[in-house]
């Protein structure tokens, strides 16, 4: 047993030095602090000769060819969303066979993961390792019925930790589909089309065994390619890949929520009075109702100012592709898409471009598309006086969420505006403290809420010109003090000593960790 100390983060949280089940623990000391020496993870190269065929009859003989053991690391990525069938396929395959203690590397997890419970609770999965996770599944690893703790990553950090071998995967299961017979694979073409592949593209090369699973088997070469037969061992044909209908999981239209758009309506003033809408600019917003509405607000400024955006990025709706296709932006950056206008905007147009979550957001890289961003619309579960965010958990200690992109994008924008009721089920939405900080308040820049606008202190420049622009400007605190005028000031909530989740920044170091709720009746179930 490794004697116990704590630390702290420079957002000063107070962090155990070792962490059982997970290790040790470098604490977050910056958004740019730097770690120093990064390397790429070497990989094991095999050769397959001319006449050897990749095709498999069945998932179990790929499982027989490769060997698995217990305390395999295997991953998946999450581009079918709430319509995945491949990781609950496989999980079930390996219980069958008795194995244990296993970690599952998602890139998300969602509703539809719900099997993967009691593999937890049966020990044939012991770890899981996501950038974002709802539904049941962070639902009992806020119970604790996780042997290890959670690891929540970005979408930038699970890159940079494959890329680097600090996260190993044994195995790689890849949905495709599109699959050629030597491997070639895309996500536009057959009935599971999902549009781009970026959250898969370092699993596959940098797995030690790759298993394209597909329910599209074509001759090869299949066309496009977006990852390539050079990276893939076996191909499993199987019935169904998944339900593409799961993929518009959430909100992906504009608000017609009366707050939601004045929040909109503000927010796009903050950005039109920051002096970023030009020739050139570029933007990124998530897939909620809000900040489709902000892109709407954005929509009308740029055409009235008659700017033309260099690119949008992220996962990309059917809303920024019409943007597109009316001139507003040269091209777009598309790392998943949340919607099947996006996936039939993919597959036409030649300026609706691939990206993979390394070249979206790995800080550690020659250069990530983030820190080109001009404009950044994020959300919020909770925000706190020092600008700390919160997208992991919600106000009762539970895992809701995750970073996604949210750290990446912040980092790299130049303005980072974060938009938000300022009260949501009779709770403020800005505490003294938010439950867990999944981006560091150095990294946002505004705050926007129906009731006014906080400016970030070190943005001094970014409050002189919306000062300028006689927009109704508070201080994080006043809006705070607002909020529990009208709601009260929430009892604060008590955990436990346990750690079942560990939230890393996108550089690996750990930002914070998410504690078990004990007063939320979760321990008597």
């Amino acid at each position: 047993m490794k004697p116990i100390m704590t630390m702290k983060t420079i957002s000063g949280r107070e962090l155990p030095n070792y962490i059982d089940g997970y290790g040790l623990v470098k604490p977050f000391q910056g958004a740019f602090n730097d770690g120093g020496i990064k390397t790429r993870s070497s990989v094991e190269l095999t050769c397959v000769p001319p006449g050897d065929l990749k095709v498999l009859e069945s998932l179990e003989e790929a499982l027989d060819k490769l060997n698995m053991n217990d305390g395999m690391t295997i991953s998946f990525h999450h581009h079918l969303r709430n319509g995945d069938h491949v990781l609950n396929m496989v999980v079930e395959a390996l219980a069958k066979r008795g194995l244990k203690d296993l970690t599952i590397a998602a890139s998300s997890i969602f509703p539809v993961h719900a099997p993967l419970v009691e593999h937890m609770k049966s020990g044939v999965v012991t770890g899981i390792v996501a950038n974002y996770m709802s539904g049941p599944v962070p639902e009992a690893i806020s119970r604790g019925e996780l042997k290890k703790p959670a690891i929540m990553q970005t979408h930038g950090g699970r890159a940079r930790a494959i890329e680097s071998g600090d996260l190993h995967i044994d195995v790689a299961f890849i949905a495709a589909p599109t699959s050629d017979t030597y491997g070639n694979i895309n996500g536009v073409y057959g009935k599971s089309a999902c549009g781009t592949l970026g959250y898969a593209v370092s699993d596959a090369e940098y797995a030690a065994k790759t298993i394209v699973i597909t329910d599209n088997l074509v001759p090869f070469p299949a066309c496009p390619i977006e990852i390539s037969q050079i990276f893939v061992d076996y191909v499993v044909r199987v019935e169904s890949i998944g339900d593409p209908k799961g993929i518009v999981s959430g909100t992906t239209k504009i608000t017609n929520n009366p707050v939601a758009l004045i929040i909109a309506k503000m927010a796009a003033e903050v950005i039109k009075a920051s002096g970023l809408v030009r020739d050139g600019m570029s933007f990124q917003t998530g897939a909620g109702g809000t900040s489709l509405a902000v892109a709407a607000e954005l929509k009308r400024i740029m055409k009235h100012e008659g700017a033309i955006g260099s690119f949008a990025s992220g996962g990309i709706t059917g809303y920024l592709t019409e943007m597109l296709e009316e001139g507003l932006f040269r091209t777009l950056f598309d790392v998943q898409c949340f919607d099947l206008a996006a996936i039939e905007s993919y597959r036409n147009n030649p300026r609706h471009q691939f990206m993979s979550a390394s070249m979206y957001g790995n800080p550690h890289t020659k250069g990530a598309v983030v820190n080109n961003l001009d404009i950044m619309i994020l959300g919020a579960t909770e925000i706190d006086t020092d600008f700390n965010v919160n997208v992991t958990t919600g106000s009762d200690g539970v895992i809701i969420g995750g970073s996604g992109g949210h750290s990446d994008t912040a980092a790299g924008a130049k303005l980072a505006i974060v938009v938000t009721n300022l009260m949501k089920a009779r709770l403020p939405m800005i505490k003294a403290k938010v439950t867990t900080i999944t981006t560091p308040g150095e990294s946002i820049d505004v705050v926007v809420t129906e009731r006014g606008i906080a400016v970030n202190p070190r943005r001094v420049d970014l409050m002189e010109k919306l000062s300028q622009a006689k927009l109704p400007l508070r201080t994080i605190g006043e809006l705070k003090t607002l909020a529990e005028q009208i709601t009260g000031v929430p009892k604060a909530l008590e955990t436990s000593e346990k750690i079942v989740a560990v939230v890393e920044y996108r550089d690996g170091s750990v930002i914070d960790v998410v504690r078990m709720v004990i007063d939320n009746g979760y321990l008597e179930r």
